[in-house]
């Protein structure tokens, strides 16, 4: 795949270049602050740009504006999002408008390298992937609207929130994937999204009960 990076920490993207570049995936930039991301963004198109929320020149949510930007000018361009803090707001602002190509992960995840590089993977290919934590603290806000879900409907759901499909889910709580065919339709059924089409009810079968 062709990736952008963009992190203001030097010593982290330049072992990112070069962990990329090992796995067989052409760095076509690699930049520090969000204008020239958005920049060399426009002009490379690449496959991922992987940024993080917080650079220069205030150091607050610039690469998050960045990233939300990118995905409105090139829809095509997915979008990993790394982040020091689990920063649920963030992490609802890049669901919000399409959950294809896109994804936020922790930089601890990033040392995880099996785990970085599957997230990687999965937005480029038009996936998401969210990180286990990220994920956690958002269903962990949900009070009414996920009760009604069975404690392995919320675990399914957990799973589905970080990107995964059904069949990633079912290897992952050792079950066949027509078992979680059926715990996803019963999470359609019970938070009314049956009557929704397409891959958006993953989604809003987040996002619509944990914004509230």
């Amino acid at each position: 795949m062709r990736v952008i990076l963009a992190e203001d920490s030097t010593l982290l993207r330049e072992g990112l270049v070069r962990l990329l570049a090992e796995e067989g995936h052409e760095v076509v930039a690699a930049v520090g602050d969000a204008d020239a991301l958005l920049r060399v963004v426009a002009a490379h198109l690449p496959d991922v740009v992987v940024t993080d929320v917080r650079m220069p020149p205030t150091n607050s949510d610039e690469g998050l504006k960045a990233a939300l930007e990118i995905r409105r000018r090139h829809p095509g361009v997915g979008v990993l999002v790394l982040s020091q803090y689990v920063e649920q707001r963030y992490a609802v602002d890049l669901l919000t408008d399409r959950a294809e190509g896109v994804g936020y992960l922790l930089k601890d995840r990033v040392v995880q390298v099996e785990e970085f590089l599957d997230a990687l993977r999965r937005v480029g290919e038009g996936g998401a992937a969210f990180d286990p934590e990220v994920v956690r603290r958002l269903l962990a806000r949900s009070e009414h609207p996920l009760d009604v879900l069975t404690a392995r409907e919320r675990q399914v759901l957990a799973h589905m929130a970080e990107g995964h499909t059904n069949n990633a889910i079912a290897a992952k709580l050792h079950v066949s994937r027509s078992a979680v065919e059926k715990h996803v339709n019963a999470i359609f059924d019970k938070l009314r999204l049956s009557d929704v089409d397409g891959y958006s009810r993953r989604v809003l079968a987040i996002l619509r009960y944990l914004r509230s």
